[in-house]
């Protein structure tokens, strides 16, 4: 087995633990401290760490990492300068923006969500101003996870992410007692400083030499200037309509922020673990295929393929085993059955986004990989013009879940445009390969969660214990939707089957 693959395995196995440790973080703090205005605060301030995350994950990786590769083959030795030039002046810039941001958070946090409760407000600018203390120790942790990536070392990346989650629950656990909410952030911080040194570490092993420097060659830096403008817009887009959810559901009933959180935890399970893995790796490969068109297609669909015959069932199943998954995860301490039930509302409104975000990831990325960073720029903003038009109307009809609502259909929206952008400039028959894909799913998925459903209702299995429900529903499920597929979809069943084998002997 390539080394490739074998990376892939392992650092699926690893997002899994992220996601997992996520879980454990999420329902420490609900259990500790509910979902109340305490953590709504919280979690209005985690939206800053997200911001930079995506700023760097994203919009600095998308530039990056194609300009890198290709500088790398012309002249290796200039373009580790560059690396070391760009990895200097970019931590400097936080290093500024950190001190700024620290001492105006008492004013622009209050002024970015509105009226929040009192509760909310204090706690959001105390947690928020702790972050900023530390946002270039963040902002580092992304910048050399793109390095990492580079190098085609996917792993430490993993094991970084998973130190700070985790951190973050020991520290909610063992300190809530004495430092209430803010015992998350400090375990956050500490993670993260964890994670820069594990992350750092490997990064050296790579022969990579760091340099003092802000020297950047001059065609480097022009390219890369003319290209992140655009990519760093793009990649707070999402977090720009994440804040106008935000700044909605904080003026909403107590617990709302919270409701939302956790809901969109469990949606984003999938495609954290595509965005992290799957995603990483076909970006890499799309990078290198950029002048093999027939490749970079093949490529391209073998995402989709896969991003798609495992997230329709999920989606699928989620609307049936949702409110159990939420109760098993969430439901303890002083998180009630309403409080389940509440987050189970928001939770159907986000199921689209399971599917959508993760075909999305392809998508961009294949953009990214051609150098499209303006044209993914152009229909990313036309998303928080819409984004706020349906905030506003359904807020108002619907209240929180309108929220949920919103953000669905605009990433079906943003899908579609890309989509429509990307197959422009493919053969015509790679169109026709896609909606073969999609109906050849669809029929599986659903002969699946018909009968599911009606189980779940029609029988005892409703009333049982949520974990008793998870573990009867969820083996049929898998069931159901495997033999259909195997039959009506027998080309995706076998291909899935190869990587499954391929794991298999791996381990």
């Amino acid at each position: 087995m390539s080394s490739l693959k074998k990376t892939a395995i392992w650092i699926t196995l690893l997002a899994l633990v992220l996601k997992l440790s996520g879980f454990l973080r999420e329902s420490i703090m609900t259990k500790q401290f509910g979902a109340t205005h305490y953590t709504d605060g919280y979690l209005l301030a985690f939206t800053f760490i997200t911001l930079v995350v995506a700023m760097i994950q994203i919009g600095f990786n998308n530039v990056f990492l194609p300009l890198y590769k290709k500088n790398l083959l012309a002249n290796p030795d200039r373009a580790e300068q560059n690396a070391n030039g760009i990895l200097n002046f970019t931590a400097l810039l936080f290093l500024t923006v950190s001190l700024v941001g620290a001492l105006f958070v008492p004013y622009f946090v209050p002024f970015i969500y509105g009226h929040m409760h009192p509760t909310t407000e204090a706690v959001a600018v105390k947690t928020t101003r702790i972050f900023f203390i530390f946002l270039t120790l963040i902002a580092i942790t992304g910048i050399l996870d793109s390095y990492l990536q580079a190098k085609r070392s996917f792993v430490p990346s993993q094991i970084s992410k998973l130190m700070a989650t985790f951190m973050a629950a020991i520290f909610a656990l063992l300190f809530s007692n004495v430092w209430g909410i803010y015992s998350l952030a400090y375990g956050f911080i500490l993670g993260t400083f964890l994670g820069v040194v594990v992350q750092f570490y490997y990064l050296l092993k790579t022969d990579y030499v760091w340099k003092p420097t802000l020297s950047i060659d001059k065609d480097f830096r022009k390219s890369f200037i003319v290209l992140i403008i655009p990519a760093l817009l793009n990649s707070v887009v999402g977090q720009v309509n994440m804040f106008v959810d935000k700044i909605f559901s904080s003026s909403s009933i107590g617990g709302a922020v919270t409701y939302l959180n956790n809901a969109s935890l469990i949606v984003s399970i999938p495609n954290a673990i595509y965005a992290t893995t799957i995603a990483a790796i076909i970006f890499t490969l799309l990078s290198e295929q950029i002048e093999h068109k027939k490749k970079f297609q093949d490529t391209f669909f073998m995402g989709m393929e896969i991003s798609f015959v495992t997230l329709a069932p999920i989606a699928a199943g989620l609307w049936i085993v949702g409110d159990s998954a939420i109760a098993f995860i969430y439901q303890h301490g002083h998180f009630t059955a309403s409080d389940t039930n509440n987050t189970y509302v928001a939770l159907l409104n986000y199921l689209p986004l399971i599917v959508t975000q993760g075909l999305q990831f392809i998508v961009s990325k294949s953009m990214y990989a051609r150098g499209k960073t303006a044209v993914v720029l152009r229909i990313s903003l036309t998303t928080i013009i819409l984004n706020v038009i349906l905030d506003y109307l359904l807020f108002h009809r619907l209240g929180y879940p309108g929220l949920a609502l919103g953000s669905s259909i605009v990433s079906v929206y943003f899908l579609v445009v890309s989509a429509i952008v990307v197959y422009k400039d493919f053969d015509k028959g790679e169109s026709n390969r896609l909606w073969s894909l999609i109906i050849r799913v669809m029929i599986p998925t659903l002969i699946m969660a018909v009968p599911l459903y009606f189980l779940k209702v029609l029988t005892p299995i409703g009333g049982m214990y949520s974990l008793f429900q998870l573990l009867i529903l969820v083996p049929i499920g898998v069931i159901l939707y495997t033999v259909s597929l195997r039959i009506i979809y027998r080309e995706g069943f076998n291909r899935l089957l190869g990587i499954l084998k391929k794991k298999k002997n791996a381990a």
